[in-house]
C-alpha cells in the first residue's frame, strides 16, 4: 500500500488525475495577418494569370493551317444508251383465267310449282292446328316448336325420307331451323 498524506483524500472515479494546462492569452484579441502566405498566394495568382494570357495569345496569333479544300466534282446524269432491239422469243401464249360468275339469284317473288330448296313454302293442311318443327327428319326426333298454319318458311334442304314421311329442312321467320313433313308444306312466294 502506498502512503497517503494526511488530509488528502484518494481521487474518486470522476476526478481527473492529469493537471490542467494553462493557456496563455494574448493581450491583442485580433489574429495576426499571415503576410508570408498572403504574398505567396498573390504571386501564384499573378503567375497563373500571366501563363493563361500567354497561351491564349500564342493560339490566337498562330496562322491557320494550310488545308486544301478539294473542288467538288460535277456529276451529270445521262440515260444509258438504249439497247438494240432483239428478236422476241417464242413464249407460249397465256391462257385466260375464267372469271367466276355467281349463279343467278332465284326470283322468289313467284312461287315455284313444287316445294323446292332455296324458295319459300307455307304451312298448310293442318286444320288450323299447326305442324311440329322437329330436330331431324323423323317423328322420332325431338319436337322443337309448333308452327302455325299459313306461316311462310324458307326451304333450306330436302326432301329426306324418315318415319314414313318426306321431310324438308326449313328456317322460320324467327330464325329457328328444323324439319317439317312435306305433307304440310305448299309452295309460296317470298313474304
Amino acid at each position: 500500500m502506498s502512503r497517503q498524506k494526511r488530509g488528502s483524500e484518494p481521487p474518486g472515479p470522476d476526478t481527473d488525475l492529469r493537471r490542467p494546462r494553462l493557456r496563455t492569452q494574448r493581450v491583442d484579441s485580433r489574429e495576426p495577418i499571415p503576410w508570408k502566405w498572403l504574398g505567396l498566394g498573390v504571386l501564384v495568382a499573378i503567375l497563373g494569370l500571366g501563363l493563361a494570357i500567354g497561351i491564349a495569345a500564342m493560339l490566337l496569333t498562330r496562322p491557320p493551317l494550310n488545308v486544301s479544300v478539294p473542288t467538288p466534282t460535277v456529276i451529270r446524269l445521262t440515260a444509258p444508251p438504249s439497247p438494240q432491239p432483239s428478236a422476241t422469243s417464242d413464249l407460249p401464249t397465256a391462257t385466260t383465267i375464267p372469271t367466276f360468275t355467281p349463279p343467278p339469284t332465284p326470283d322468289r317473288s313467284v312461287a315455284p310449282e313444287t316445294v323446292t330448296a332455296g324458295y319459300y313454302a307455307a304451312v298448310a293442311n293442318t286444320g288450323d292446328i299447326g305442324v311440329s318443327l322437329r330436330a331431324g327428319p323423323s317423328t322420332d326426333n325431338l319436337r322443337l316448336e309448333l308452327v302455325s298454319e299459313e306461316t311462310r318458311v324458307l326451304v333450306l334442304a330436302g326432301p329426306e325420307e324418315g318415319g314414313g314421311f318426306s321431310w324438308w329442312e326449313v328456317r322460320l321467320p324467327s330464325g329457328s331451323e328444323g324439319w317439317i313433313a312435306a305433307d304440310f308444306l305448299v309452295p309460296a312466294a317470298e313474304p
